[in-house]
């Protein structure tokens, strides 16, 4: 089967860089923020969006 290299590639980085936090998404996600004060730009914060709801059903 045909393997893209860029996706690939996109992968093996994701791997290594979860890797390098032992797969815990806690830290992952607090090392993003560090860096994200560190780069120095405006970090914007979105209210969440409401949920979306699905009339109920009519009766035939």
């Amino acid at each position: 089967m045909w393997e893209d290299p860029i996706v690939a590639e996109v992968r093996r980085v994701r791997e290594e860089y979860a890797a390098r936090f032992n797969h815990d998404i806690k830290a992952i996600c607090r090392h993003a923020r560090q860096k994200d004060k560190e780069s120095g730009d405006k970090v914007v914060t979105l209210s969440p969006r409401p949920v979306a709801t699905t009339p109920p059903p009519r009766d035939a």
